[in-house]
């Protein structure tokens, strides 16, 4: 019996309202340097507190290429006296946030590929920053839609929706399942420290849905699947240390190493190579010339990380049809990054073009999912 081929049917987006330009996020964040120097005069002026340092946006464009990102909590996070995102607590019996987003995703990709949720057998809920350890997500996304089946979780940080996507595969090679949702909403505002001026701007929040089905029962046009790569090596580089084991006590509470914190060089200096061969590697494996790949969806973390990479791959510095970029406005959604860029960047290509979506962070991780065109 031949294998059955995995195809991407369709993708969806969910993108917040509201969004906060650079120049919102510096004035907001030198309000709260401002305050804090004032604050802290005398112990500055006694050298055992550390002067802040303004930012501007200058110095984060020039750092990331972002120009502005879309977040569910506005006001709140651009309150010097918060900085952070908050919103009513629900009750059980309501939607969360995560799931609310993750299912406004869901329903984007299903109505583009024409399919009822009745036709899906299992979600995957493929994300960094998971609202809550269980019930698992990916369950009350699959009740929300009200989908037969099976459902589960998985974080492997910036690289869980290609992971899910390969994982989701895998199911249809095998047999388990004919079509598979993989939902990587990502509240990624909620772990980032707004007052650390390295790292205050990196994030955005958004979801996105991959639906992943036999070729047999997809639509056209679609996307098969050629060939998938993961690669994970462990580093400290890339860390968050919150959990339940060490929630925050009075003693914890504030705790930089709680949320978001990350060596930016040493991520720069040991990712790209290592991203940049994987692509290489997996493409001589499936007979496809690295140079030749009409597209490449890379990651959404740092615009001088996806030049270099592009550059390695492509063998020539890469233009923005050659490698599209959504950081500008939509910042490091982590795991949804290359998704958006794969779902606003894919209708003008031709049958028989060929392009790789990848992703990479902390982990550190690296996915990559081969794929060509079908009309």
């Amino acid at each position: 019996m031949s294998e059955i081929v995995p195809v991407i049917s369709a993708t969806g987006l969910y993108t917040p309202p509201d969004s906060i330009s650079n120049e919102e996020l510096v004035k907001s964040f030198n309000a709260y340097v401002a305050r804090f120097n004032a604050d802290h005069a005398v112990e500055i002026a006694a050298g055992t507190v550390s002067e802040l340092q303004p930012s501007s946006a200058e110095f984060i464009e020039k750092a990331s290429g972002i120009k502005a990102r879309h977040v569910i909590s506005k006001a709140p996070i651009l309150d010097p006296a918060i900085m952070a995102p908050r919103w009513a607590e629900r009750a059980n019996e309501e939607i969360s946030v995560l799931a609310e987003i993750g299912v406004a995703a869901a329903r984007d990709a299903l109505s583009r590929a024409g399919r009822d949720a009745a036709d899906v057998d299992a979600v995957l809920c493929a994300a960094s920053n998971m609202q809550r350890p269980y019930p698992a997500m990916a369950i009350e996304i699959q009740a929300a839609l009200g989908i037969e089946g099976f459902a589960f979780d998985m974080n492997v940080a910036c690289s869980s929706a290609t992971f899910g996507i390969q994982t989701a595969a895998d199911y249809i090679r095998a047999g388990h399942a004919r079509s598979v949702l993989v939902v990587s909403p990502e509240i990624c505002s909620g772990h980032l420290n707004w007052r650390d001026r390295d790292s205050h701007f990196i994030f955005g929040d958004v979801a996105t849905a991959v639906l992943v089905e036999a070729v047999d029962i997809a639509p056209q046009p679609h996307w098969e699947i050629l060939g998938t790569r993961l690669k994970t090596v462990f580093s400290n580089n890339i860390r968050n240390n919150f959990g339940f084991l060490n929630r925050a006590t009075p003693e914890t509470a504030g705790a930089a190493d709680k949320l978001f914190v990350q060596e930016g060089r040493k991520v720069f200096k040991e990712v790209v190579p290592m991203v940049a061969s994987l692509i290489v590697e997996e493409a001589a494996k499936l007979g496809l010339d690295g140079g030749a790949l009409r597209r490449l969806w890379l990651h959404q973390a740092n615009q001088g990380m996806n030049r270099l990479i592009s550059q390695r791959v492509l063998g020539h510095e890469a233009n923005d049809d050659e490698s599209p970029t959504v950081l500008d406005t939509y910042g490091n959604t982590s795991s949804a990054g290359s998704i958006i860029a794969f779902h606003l960047n894919s209708e003008d290509l031709a049958a028989g073009d060929a392009g790789v979506i990848c992703s990479f962070g902390a982990g550190y991780s690296a996915g990559t999912v081969f794929v060509r065109k079908v009309a």
